[in-house]
């Protein structure tokens, strides 16, 4: 009778528990009209503009400002999942009490830098407010800056749900925290004398697993906080740059990208190139590469590659005699090969952050410059391949070449084989600016997944996908917002101007420098993730490369091959995480297995680096 009762009766948090499910249903639809407006909005104006010569009044304000609205609702759902982007893996090394303390200590971090960001939000919302400017059909703009203090608070709260295991360890986390947050409203000594103890504090906190926007952000407070200067520059920087016109194009390349991955695009694709290259030795290598080439260009992310094609191109793989451990190494490395292909997410980031800096890069002059040398890489990627195939395989063990079923194959995926060309005629044909043409390929890429194809249900599947690519894009923007106060500060202290005084007088040969820089960035690889690097290096890196006369397009694309080689550099490149999760291998074996692949890569970004025809040729067209 009791059970029968207990289970009439609902449960004492059933209340709560379906208030939370709903909060979570409304921003994931926030998040998928938020996107969703940032592609209605271009398409409608190029409409307008192409048919009856009209305009959308504001367009532009409102689509840059809804580039703000999903980066921090994305942010915000990143760290309701315990996604945000961190640095450091030291965590999975760590057990018991040593994790339990790791985690207090780097949460209590992030937190309180939550809150200092939240603070300076809230006063660049104040004055903002007291200007009184109207962003579009009366809506003032402090109205949509709100967001910004706002999604702060919410990440900070989400941070301590998400590192508080026990009731202890939130009350351990909230002393900290709130300790951090006083010193910083009524410190004991002068700030100016408590920047490198922060400093260095803020650094065991990035080693014990704090997110990457702690990282920047945190810096940026401390010194600004330092230096007795108003911490509401933070804010301003990081409005600012959300704001950047080209930056739109981000959310919806990706996007783009997340409804391939997301339908049955993959399965198509790899039986194009299977049936295609498949009877070639090496072939299945090949099919590798390209596929997953394919893949990274839209989503500007390895680790959807890997953890979406890993299991169905393994088999593959394997029955083509290829070891197991030849495998998993070709699957580490191929997440990243399409990194400098167009429309990469990566690509474009460089292209506004160094703009920001003082270099002329466009978005159309950096696409162009990276196809060559994505060509080498995937090149020496199949090259490998060949090499590695099984001398005990003989021609039977490999599929025939059948033309009817290469037809067929190209016929079944002809919708997304056209994706690139409709991506680049809308970027290229002169009837669309970037974020236009990233608008076209996100709506192209929604209709063929889910009415031609079917693959995705429109009801059930478009706010779950939309999401996803939310927050990936909205945990990459969010390091890109805090990271421009850090960048700024530097930039007041001539940082840039000291390097570029000391390596003037150090190194005086440009290929010198060249190779010096390949280090550099190797180095830079190792410790960071490629998002964080963009936005902390090519800043100090710009002013350098001016100095010794290097275009900053053959800058960013030896920049971005180098940071490519990070994802596969032990000990804390991504790919190798992932690979080790996707593939229940031990990091030791990953590390052994993804080695060639590192070695073979090493000698095409020499050839990029030294070699600048490779990379300038084709945006010399553009001239």
């Amino acid at each position: 009778m009791k059970s029968q009762d207990a289970a009439e009766s609902p449960p004492k948090n059933s209340g709560k528990s379906l208030l939370r499910t709903g909060f979570r249903h409304l921003e994931n639809l926030l998040v998928t009209l938020s996107l969703g407006g940032m592609v209605i909005l271009p398409l409608a104006e190029v409409v307008l503009r192409k048919l009856f010569q009209q305009s959308i009044s504001g367009v532009t304000a409102m689509v840059q400002h809804l580039v703000l609205v999903s980066s921090v609702l994305g942010a915000a759902v990143a760290a309701r999942e315990d996604r945000l982007l961190a640095m450091s893996t030291v965590t999975t090394f760590l057990h018991g009490r040593w994790k339990i303390a790791a985690s207090v200590f780097s949460g209590a971090f992030a937190i309180a830098i939550s809150v200092g960001l939240a603070t300076a939000g809230t006063q660049y919302v104040l004055i903002s407010r007291e200007a009184g400017k109207i962003l579009a059909y009366g809506v003032p703009v402090w109205v949509v800056q709100a967001i910004m203090p706002l999604g702060f608070a919410v990440i900070g709260w989400r941070i301590l749900r998400n590192t508080a295991k026990s009731w202890k360890s939130g009350i351990l986390i909230l002393a900290l925290s709130g300790l951090l947050v006083g010193i910083g409203i009524y410190p004991p000594f002068d700030p100016e004398n408590l920047v490198l103890p922060a400093l260095l504090l803020l650094v065991a906190a990035i080693v014990l697993g704090a997110p990457i926007f702690s990282a920047l952000g945190g810096a940026a407070l401390i010194l600004i906080w330092g230096a007795h200067n108003p911490i509401a520059s933070i804010a301003v920087d990081h409005y600012r740059m959300v704001l950047n016109p080209s930056l739109g194009a981000i959310p919806l390349f990706t996007l783009a990208g997340y409804f391939l991955a997301e339908g049955g695009a993959s399965k198509r694709l790899i039986n194009v190139f299977q049936t295609l290259v498949g009877r070639i030795k090496g072939g299945p290598v090949i099919v590798t590469a390209l596929v997953c080439a394919f893949f990274t260009s839209f989503t500007g992310a390895s680790g959807v590659t890997i953890l979406a094609l890993g299991g169905l191109l393994m088999p593959v793989l394997v029955s083509a005699r290829y070891s197991e451990k030849d495998a998993i190494g070709l699957l580490t490395s191929a997440g990243s090969l399409g990194l400098l292909f167009p429309p990469c997410l990566p690509l474009i980031l460089f292209a506004v952050v160094a703009t920001s800096n003082g270099a002329t890069v466009t978005i159309k002059e950096i696409f162009l410059g990276g196809v060559g040398p994505g060509i080498l890489i995937v090149a020496l990627t199949a090259w490998w391949g060949v090499r590695r195939a099984s001398p005990t395989a003989s021609k039977e063990d490999l599929p025939k070449f059948d033309w009817q079923a290469a037809r067929r194959a190209i016929w079944a995926a002809k919708w997304e084989l056209l994706l690139p060309v409709v991506a680049l005629t809308a970027l290229f044909g002169g009837f669309a600016t970037p974020v236009e043409a990233a608008a076209v390929t996100a709506l192209y890429a929604f209709i063929v997944e889910t009415f031609i194809y079917r693959d995705l249900k429109f009801f059930r599947d478009t706010t779950r996908v939309m999401t996803e690519c939310g927050l990936l894009v909205g945990g990459v923007l969010l390091i890109l917002g805090v990271a421009m106060g850090f960048n700024n500060y530097l930039i007041d202290a001539r940082l840039p101007d000291r390097i570029v005084d000391w390596v003037s007088q150090t190194i005086e040969s440009r290929w010198l420098f060249l190779l010096s820089l390949n280090f550099f960035l190797l180095l830079v690889g190792c410790v960071m993730d490629i998002f964080s690097a963009i936005v902390v290096v090519v800043p100090l890196i710009i002013p350098m490369s001016l100095a010794f006369g290097i275009d900053p397009i053959h800058l960013g694309i030896i920049f971005l091959a180098n940071l490519e080689l990070g994802y596969l550099t032990p000990p804390v490149g991504m790919n190798l995480f992932l690979s080790a999760m996707r593939f229940k291998k031990s990091l030791p074996y990953v590390y052994r297995s993804v080695l060639p692949l590192l070695l073979v890569r090493i000698p095409g970004v020499l050839l990029i680096t030294y070699f600048p025809p490779l990379t300038l040729i084709l945006p010399g067209f553009l001239e």
